[in-house]
């Protein structure tokens, strides 16, 4: 009798789907299943292949596919769905020799990223008893010409003009995702943390450079897509010091796109001619907290 797999279901989450195979000796007795009796999701959907020896059976379903559901956390979008196994009885025989099985599988998509000009790379890892795997959201923060046309070529910039900042998300297969800019701080060194340091969008979304008599620091509204949000920030060297290298790191998380800005999830510029904060999209009030300091600083 040939060994038991160790690990009969394995799951891969990729970009725009979720990729399930199935070793048939599900329960470890050396008894295979049979591939028709597999399926998944509460939509009920068959196998894609067989291996040639017929031991190992392949699921292949987009993110939203097959019934799957999606849970969002402060941290992740989890899509969720099932592979089940219900046994028939063969040909004429009113039973069945084995258990009807349910395995439990959640794809996870962290909604908040540091970026930077290296690619992020996608990892998956085990979760317990629930099968579960992980793939990054591609994020990425460029440095535009001034009519958004392309990237800029050049870092260099002279104190006067503005730096032209574009913040996306690759969203592939998901839901519609809405892109925000949790802060932006500039720094001498690579490290965030480092001191001295300038905050440029602070309290969850609020441009604070802006705020700044001598600014026209702002982000641009209406968006040009829901995946991508667009700011400029007036040029600037720290006071004192005669380094001409600056550092900006951006904390950028996705929300659902169908899903209201709101205090945690928001951009909101300075409005020098009304003396009040105002969001890129959602009501007036959502940015009251820019004000007074008070906005949520998690999620």
């Amino acid at each position: 009798q040939a060994a038991a797999p160790l690990h009969p279901v394995a799951v891969q989450c990729q970009e725009a789907q979720v990729v399930v195979k199935v070793h048939r000796d599900l329960f470890g007795t050396g008894r295979l299943v049979r591939a028709a009796d597999l399926t998944l999701g509460s939509a009920a959907c068959l196998p894609v292949a067989q291996s040639a020896a017929e031991s190992m059976v392949t699921f292949v379903a987009g993110l939203h596919e097959c019934g799957s559901t999606l849970q969002m956390t402060p941290d992740s979008l989890i899509y969720k769905t099932s592979l089940s196994y219900k046994p028939t009885p063969s040909g004429n025989l009113v039973i069945v020799r084995t258990n009807a099985a349910v395995v439990p599988i959640e794809c996870h998509y962290p909604r908040k990223s540091n970026v930077s000009s290296n690619a992020v790379w996608p990892t998956w890892a085990p979760f317990r008893s629930t099968l579960s795997a992980e793939e990054r959201l591609m994020f990425s923060l460029r440095l535009m010409n001034d009519d958004w046309s392309a990237e800029r070529l050049s870092n260099g910039f002279q104190l006067g003009e503005s730096l032209h900042l574009q913040a996306d998300v690759a969203s592939g297969d998901h839901v519609p995702l809405r892109l925000f800019v949790d802060d932006c701080v500039a720094t001498l060194s690579p490290d965030r943390n480092s001191s001295p340091q300038y905050a440029l969008i602070d309290l969850s979304g609020c441009l604070v450079d802006g705020r700044s008599d001598d600014t026209t620091s702002a982000f641009i509204s209406p968006r040009t897509r829901q995946e991508t949000l667009q700011f400029v920030v007036d040029a600037f060297k720290f006071a004192g010091d005669d380094r001409n290298l600056i550092y900006i790191t951006c904390h950028l998380k996705v929300s659902p796109a169908d899903q209201a800005p709101n205090p945690l999830n928001k951009a909101c510029s300075f409005n020098k001619a009304s003396s009040l904060w105002a969001p890129v999209e959602g009501t007036g009030d959502i940015c009251s907290c820019c004000e007074t300091g008070n906005c949520p600083l998690y999620g």
